[in-house]
């Protein structure tokens, strides 16, 4: 079998790009007709996908030709070639993660087997998932509980709630020290949704980077009798010292990880004792095996993972295969509550989310298709969707 094509196709809709619904495909065709799509992230409004697909086409010529089956080879055939050019950072990593994904889609449908079986077989047939919710502009902290209320009534046991738009709270938006005013009214918000759900359900707290380290240990320290799930990038992402900081300075549960890419920046969170537990996003830190290695050298450090997922059905599954095929799993994230139409962009077996769970697919490769029908109504921007 030989690659013949690879083309990629950005896809989302505009309303909604804040909810992470901007998604960029890859497509690898081979000469005996079977076809595997990949998913990866778009970069976000920076990038708006266009500069991920730009990274695809671009890659396009160290893999036409090549035997599809050779995943890992051509992984870093593909990562060497650029290295001096920024492969291993956003948007480079994210179009290698994308090629990755759909290299194992094209691999278990030409073998007839789902990729976990790809991976060593899978410890679990259901992936645990946590909701990452919304109380929408309200800073009132009942607002936040009866929503954590509203989404376990659906079978979430995890719900996850950001805390750092405190609006009239902050007094200055680019001063990350978060002062007594401010502090109280976030502990507030953390405190009434514990109260609201209770210690038989899992709560974590995600501050997007957004403190300043002594805002950051004041935060950790003051929340340690809530028992969090984790409190998440409690700091910016790009000092590792800082973050290993707030760690020893608190029992509380530190997760970091949605802005590290492939096992190289992992390493170093993990040498440096930075977290408790790790959050790459599958969609953008490598692909699958790199997914996997990253969870490898997790498990040695005793370090849980529990996956960023701000992906389409397509990727969200691919990241559940990624799951199954580890010991150290914890949860992975479902970002989709406020996207109506997020189920009806791929064909699977349906609904994929059931009482907090989402089943490992046993179907060839991925397990899930792009329905292209509906992905051509979402094609982004005046994008070219596949041919």
């Amino acid at each position: 079998m030989k690659i013949t094509d690879v083309q990629a196709c950005v896809i989302g809709r505009q309303e909604e790009h804040s909810g992470g619904s901007v998604w960029t495909f890859v497509r690898i065709y081979t000469d005996e007709g079977i076809v595997g799509t990949g998913e990866c992230n778009s970069g976000g409004p920076g990038y708006s996908g266009f500069a991920t697909k730009a990274a695809i086409l671009n890659m396009k010529q160290w893999l036409i030709g090549e035997d599809p089956f050779n995943i890992n080879r051509l992984y870093e055939k593909v990562r060497r070639s650029g290295r001096y050019g920024g492969s291993l950072n956003a948007p480079l990593v994210f179009a290698l993660t994308g090629i990755d994904n759909a290299l194992y889609d094209i691999v278990g449908k030409a073998l007839g087997v789902p990729v976990y079986k790809l991976l060593g077989g899978k410890f679990r047939d259901k992936i645990r998932l946590y909701a990452d919710c919304h109380a929408g502009e309200s800073n009132d902290p009942k607002a936040y509980g009866d929503k954590a209320m509203e989404v376990i009534g659906n079978g979430f046991s995890a719900v996850k709630f950001d805390v750092d738009n405190t609006g009239e709270y902050k007094l200055d938006s680019y001063n990350w020290t978060v002062g007594a005013k401010e502090m109280t009214h976030v502990i507030n918000l953390i405190e009434g949704i514990r109260n609201a759900v209770g210690y038989e359900i899992d709560l974590a707290i995600d501050c997007h980077g957004q403190f300043d380290l002594p805002s950051a240990i004041t935060l950790a320290k003051a929340v340690e009798p809530l028992r969090l799930l984790w409190l998440e990038e409690p700091v910016p992402a790009e000092n590792i010292d800082a973050l290993a900081q707030v760690r020893a300075s608190s029992s509380t549960v530190i997760c970091t990880g949605e802005n590290q890419y492939t096992r190289f920046e992992f390493l170093e969170l993990f040498n440096a004792k930075a977290c408790d537990v790790i959050m790459p996003d599958l969609a953008k830190a490598g692909g699958i095996a790199e997914g996997k290695r990253i969870a490898d050298i997790a498990d040695a450090y005793y370090i849980p993972i529990a996956p960023h997922n701000v992906s389409s059905p397509h990727g969200m599954m691919a990241a559940c295969h990624v799951m199954a095929s580890v010991p150290n799993f914890l949860l992975l994230e479902f970002h989709a509550m406020d996207i109506p139409w997020w189920s009806d962009l791929c064909d699977s077996d349906k609904p994929y989310i059931q009482d907090g769970f989402m089943a490992v697919s046993e179907r060839p490769g991925i397990g899930v298709e792009l329905n292209d029908d509906f992905a051509k109504t979402l094609v982004w921007d005046g994008d070219t969707y596949f041919d």
